[in-house]
């Protein structure tokens, strides 16, 4: 124990004392030396308090790291322990979960809302030394927890956030109008009119549910052993994260799906640009030029950058007349790599913005997957069926800090 937490129990110890002392009528001698000698002890310990904060604040300095990290590590360590082949048996035939995995899932389910078994996100990612179908070693590095649903994603590259909410709904309150700044036209003039501070809301509510389905043979079950836990959590991890993908670029808004950045471009009040001509550095210049307008940014690198394969193609292939440099040389060297892929729509590109700290788009997971089964559809094969169940929602905060490119025809 730190000595200054000794010697502030010893100080609550000296006050109880001189309290009932100093509440009696009449104080004896005894008593009354009694009283000097607390109170003599209790001017000397304030000085040795004073001290011991001194001389322990290197002490402190040292721990604060390791008690603002701790927790993160013990949870991290304990997630490695995780094991899915526990759940897929737990369902199949009952069996009853140890460990960690039983730990981690009894403190999903205090928080309610799942109606099979919960399993946390960062479960599925790869983990080192897992073997793959063929058996051959491929050990993995563990990533950072926001790309764990969807590693070397469109959406990731992008700058999307992604956040866990346990439940209820999350607004983003966004500033709209605010301090207006001016001049005073003469010696008592005021220096301008008032504005009001105004802000709307974009908001992260639990109203799109999908799910996961897979189907594993009895002879999986029986024969695979600790090879179905790494096949689960791949195929789930590509299933859920390949869709996540897809509606933060392409969501319909209807049939269920959150609204994603491009059908949503009218609602979010993302600028959209018929460019109508080959895919070209000017292009893209034109709309960094119009972000450092707006003052989202003050240079080309702070751009993301995402479109499809062919518009990579005609950018590789438009040379500048008498040079080897191509377009995508240009475009390159000021905003970097661009990400690739066929989740973005043809001859559409998409560019965002990180803007003081706050992302271009959030994607609100809650809670994990809850895992359920299905004991009627393959029941006369004996096969589990399982359907992992997402809820997730996503919104742009300000559409300002994105700009949609379309029609960028090659030549």
């Amino acid at each position: 124990m730190l000595d200054s937490v000794k010697i502030t129990r010893r100080q609550s110890e000296i006050r109880q004392e001189l309290s009932s002392l100093v509440g009696k009528e009449t104080v004896t001698e005894d008593e009354t030396r009694s009283m000097e000698n607390l109170d003599k002890e209790y001017r000397a310990n304030e000085v040795k308090f004073r001290a011991a904060l001194v001389s322990e604040d290197e002490q402190r300095d040292e721990a604060k790291g390791e008690l603002e990290t701790r927790s993160g590590k013990e949870w991290a360590e304990m997630m490695g322990k995780f094991e899915l082949r526990q759940v897929a048996f737990a369902i199949d035939e009952g069996k009853a979960l140890d460990g960690a995995t039983k730990e981690i899932i009894e403190e999903m389910r205090s928080a309610g809302g799942y109606q099979g078994i919960p399993v946390p996100y960062a479960a599925l990612e790869t983990r080192a030394g897992e073997t793959v179908a063929s058996g051959t070693p491929s050990p993995e590095m563990i990533r950072p927890i926001i790309d764990r649903i969807f590693p070397g994603s469109v959406a990731e590259k992008l700058g999307v956030q992604r956040i866990n909410i346990a439940q209820g709904s999350v607004a983003f309150p966004v500033a709209t109008a605010g301090a207006v700044f001016g001049w005073q036209t003469t010696e008592l003039g005021d220096v301008g009119a008032a504005a009001a501070y105004a802000t709307s809301e974009r908001s992260l509510s639990p109203d799109h549910t999908g799910g996961a389905q897979m189907v594993i043979s009895r002879k999986s079950l029986k024969q695979s052993g600790e090879g179905l836990e790494s096949a689960i959590r791949r195929d789930l991890n590509a299933a859920i994260g390949a869709e996540l993908d897809r509606v933060v670029i392409n969501g319909s808004g209807a049939t269920g799906e959150p609204l994603g950045f491009i059908p949503g471009a009218v609602s979010y009040g993302i600028e959209v640009e018929d460019v109508s001509a080959a895919a070209s550095w000017a292009a893209f210049r034109a709309e960094i030029v119009a972000f450092m307008e707006a003052n989202a940014i003050t240079s080309a690198s702070q751009v993301n950058l995402a479109f499809d394969p062919a518009i990579w193609a005609d950018l590789d292939d438009a040379l500048i007349t008498g040079t080897a440099v191509s377009e995508w040389d240009r475009l390159t060297k000021h905003v970097g790599t661009p990400a690739i892929s066929n989740v973005i729509p043809t001859e559409t590109a998409i560019m965002t913005a990180n803007v003081q700290g706050i992302a271009p788009g959030y994607l609100g997971l809650y809670g994990g997957i809850d895992l359920v089964r299905d004991p009627y559809t393959k029941a006369a094969s004996g096969s589990l069926v399982l359907t992992g169940l997402v809820t997730a929602d996503f919104t742009v905060p300000r559409g300002l800090q994105t700009r949609i490119l379309t029609n960028l025809a090659g030549a």
